[in-house]
């Protein structure tokens, strides 16, 4: 017998973790990526830069964040008097680790004029050497906003860095990162979902391969996808993204029909966070992540400096 998201969440349990909560004065994230029953425990749930501002425009003293290391990084960088806790300290970022700062050092010094734009979804020590970041929903605005006698590096994700010169119409230098599972979304099975569905709307993720992102109606980061579906007069949505993202969008219209890209489109150390691990993680107050002041500072201008470009919403 398969066990349902209602076993997961068991009334014993889910008490056990309010109650931890309280006595911590804690708040829990979850990415849109997390298993379904992280999502539902969650106090807010969402992209990885929103989740850490506002996780630090709360109250709270604990921060455990259910994502990946980058993602409780961030939130270590903006919420400095704070503690921050992963469930699992081995839930990585692939994609994050295809660059670290040595190389992108060597590379800015082989292009001494470029300004550095680097996607959130990279190291504290990355962020830290970059000028700008941006996230997947304004990549776009960030780059269109710079100089244009200026050159400029993008890192880490060479398949968001060619969508943002798609549309921005500038020659980016692009590091050749990627993520993996977006990469196992591959061109002929969505063809032939698009075939099996001729009704459906394609939204894909800017982090898909490049024959991927041609069959897409929509490019759109998760937090672009919640909010276009819901205005969105179409009744099936095929999603070329991680597949933990159909949970809330589910959520959000339970009436309308989303179906996986690919079953591939699973992302291993997204699924590493259990309910027990959140719970070791709050009994035992383990696994926090810091980041050196030295670092925190320049990454936090790079992120700084992102929000003051972009226009107030």
């Amino acid at each position: 017998m398969s066990i349902t998201l209602q076993d997961k969440l068991n009334a014993k349990l889910l008490h056990r973790i309010d109650e931890l909560k309280a006595r911590r004065h804690a708040v829990i994230l979850a990415h849109n990526y997390q298993p379904d029953e992280i999502q539902e425990i969650a106090d807010f749930s969402g992209d990885s830069l929103g989740l850490s501002i506002q996780a630090s425009q709360t109250q709270a003293d604990v921060i455990v964040f259910c994502g990946v290391r980058f993602m409780a990084e961030t939130a270590a960088i903006l919420s400095p008097d704070k503690t921050v806790l992963m469930p699992d300290p081995s839930a990585g970022c692939p994609m994050a680790d295809m660059i670290e700062a040595e190389p992108l050092r060597q590379l800015k010094a082989k292009h001494p004029k470029a300004l550095v734009v680097c996607y959130v979804n990279s190291s504290a020590e990355v962020k830290a050497e970059s000028d700008y970041c941006c996230t997947s929903a304004n990549a776009v605005e960030v780059v269109r906003s710079l100089p244009a006698d200026r050159p400029i590096i993008f890192v880490p994700d060479r398949h968001l860095g060619r969508f943002v010169q798609e549309r921005t119409g500038r020659d980016l230098i692009l590091w050749p990162g990627y993520c993996p599972t977006h990469q196992f979304i591959g061109e002929p099975e969505l063809r032939g979902l698009r075939d099996e569905y001729p009704q459906a709307v394609v939204m894909a993720h800017p982090e898909c391969s490049e024959p991927v992102k041609a069959l897409a109606d929509e490019l759109l980061s998760t937090g672009q996808m919640l909010k276009f579906v819901q205005k969105s007069p179409a009744r099936q949505f095929i999603v070329a993204t991680e597949i933990g993202i159909l949970h809330a969008l589910r959520k959000a219209r339970p009436e309308a029909q989303f179906i996986a890209a690919s079953a591939r489109g699973v992302c291993p150390n997204m699924k590493k966070t259990t309910l027990d691990k959140v719970v070791a993680s709050l009994e035992n107050m383990q696994y926090e992540v810091t980041v050196p002041a030295e670092i925190a500072i320049r990454a936090k201008r790079a992120l700084d400096r992102m929000v003051e470009i972009l226009p107030k919403r």
